[in-house]
């Protein structure tokens, strides 16, 4: 079974893992975390339905409860997960990916993560080596009704937004279960139907051909701003005014103004290790302190709470919340970021200008090479730059990033593909094609 990733367990239904290994993993879930019940919600995938059976029968047959909360957005696991004191919680789904994968997302107390250093490896160790034993006294499978609750948790952060016109693509994902409940008719909607087939484009907000029909609806109709949610509604990504896409690490620094600036909270924010510098200058102007981490909720949601901070977010649209239980959530996100957008424009400011008063700097976005020596490529890099340049700085906890005085780069490794991704960010649109150039010559040799 090759479903077993970093971050979670993910993979093509019925090539990657099958209903056997799910009823496995539910069999052996309660022991890995030690307890009787599990939470239990679904995406809309087609497979879905087919997982929650034989993983609550893996979770029965051990003689743990089963709490079904139904369909269900990734962020709507996490708070009744911590909210209910569940010591284990599973999400099926797999995300962004296209309609052929399927998941589960593994959470244990507090909604902290389950990754594979931190409990999925031993996971797949043990259904590999040990035997399975039915007990005689099954569990139960006890539907748990959670949604208006969390409806009206979500509804707190609701800021009047009359004064915007706004497009939303919710991917015919699961962001369809709230966001109209949350923000009334009055936005333009999209692909708001749950249809786990994704009969228009791929739940995935990172893909450029996925934001197009968002950025049609927001030229056209002329909002104010786009907005798109990715499958499971953990990630949600914005256009501006004229259809033009934002960098999601940006809005980390927009999130500042109302948590440092209207809340006026002081301490940390989290980054990962592939933002702009643009947002730590940004963020450091309330007072905030900046700490970079590694790419992933398996490792940012357990740093966030490792230093208490605030808020913080992710290159990938995830936004994490310490009054969220330390998780990320994408409705959560746009809500905040909605209401920080109305005020701003009730003072004269367009989206545009507001992302270009944040982006100061040249960024290439993320760019992928297809590379099996993924390893060698990166320290080649590091050699070369490290010694020609003597850099500012460098940090080694996810690839490398290397800074210089008026340009850097982050190169690290994919965990499921070989591939080797590479973000630079420059003063100036000619040192990043210059820098860009000199990276690329030195991964010519690895591809």
């Amino acid at each position: 079974m090759g479903a077993f990733k970093a971050y979670d367990i993910r993979g093509v239904y019925n090539k990657d893992f099958n209903k056997e290994d799910v009823y496995k993993i539910g069999y052996f879930l309660p022991k890995l975390l030690k307890t009787g019940k599990i939470l239990v919600g679904s995406d809309v995938r087609v497979s879905s339905p087919e997982i929650f059976e034989y993983l609550s029968k893996g979770i029965t047959d051990c003689g743990a409860d089963v709490y079904d909360i139904g369909l269900a957005t990734t962020p709507l696991v996490y708070f009744a997960t911590a909210k209910h004191n569940f010591d284990a919680s599973v999400q099926i789904t797999a995300s962004h990916n296209a309609k052929q994968y399927n998941g589960l997302k593994v959470s244990k107390a507090n909604a902290l993560p389950v990754g594979y250093d931190t409990g999925l490896g031993e996971l797949e160790k043990m259904i590999k080596t040990k035997e399975i034993i039915p007990e005689e006294k099954k569990g139960k499978i006890i539907n748990f009704e959670v949604k208006e609750e969390y409806l009206a948790f979500l509804k707190t952060y609701v800021k009047d937004t009359s004064n915007l016109k706004i497009g939303i693509d919710c991917s015919n994902g699961m962001a369809g279960l709230f966001v109209r409940d949350l923000l009334g008719d009055k936005p333009l909607y999209i692909f708001e139907d749950l249809d786990g087939t994704f009969p228009n484009h791929e739940a995935n907000p990172l893909l450029p051909e996925n934001v197009k029909d968002l950025q049609n609806l927001v030229v056209e109709n002329k909002c104010d701003i786009g907005v798109i949610y990715d499958g499971d509604a953990d990630r949600v990504m914005f256009v501006d005014e004229n259809g033009k896409f934002i960098f999601p690490d940006l809005m980390i620094a927009l999130l500042s103004h109302y948590f440092l600036e209207e809340k006026g909270l002081k301490g940390n924010v989290l980054q990962d290790i592939r933002t702009s510098k643009a947002v730590g200058e940004y963020v450091e102007k309330f007072g905030g302190k900046i700490n970079m981490w590694r790419v992933g909720r398996a490792y940012a949601a357990a740093k966030l709470r490792e230093i208490d901070g605030i808020f913080g977010g992710e290159l990938a649209g995830h936004y994490y919340f310490r009054d969220f239980y330390y998780s990320d959530s994408g409705i959560l996100a746009s809500l905040i970021i909605l209401g920080i957008i109305s005020k701003m424009k009730s003072q004269g400011k367009s989206v545009s200008q507001i992302i270009g008063n944040i982006a100061k700097y040249e960024n290439s976005g993320e760019i992928n090479f297809r590379i099996e020596q993924k390893e060698e490529a990166m320290e080649a890099l590091k050699d070369i730059f490290v010694a020609e340049m003597k850099p500012e700085a460098l940090y080694d906890f996810d690839g490398y990033r290397i800074e210089f005085k008026d340009w850097w780069f982050n190169v690290r490794p994919s965990n499921t593909e070989p591939l080797l991704r590479l973000l630079v960010e420059a003063n100036s649109k000619e040192i990043l094609n210059e820098k860009l150039e000199k990276i690329k010559a030195v991964l010519k040799d690895f591809e």
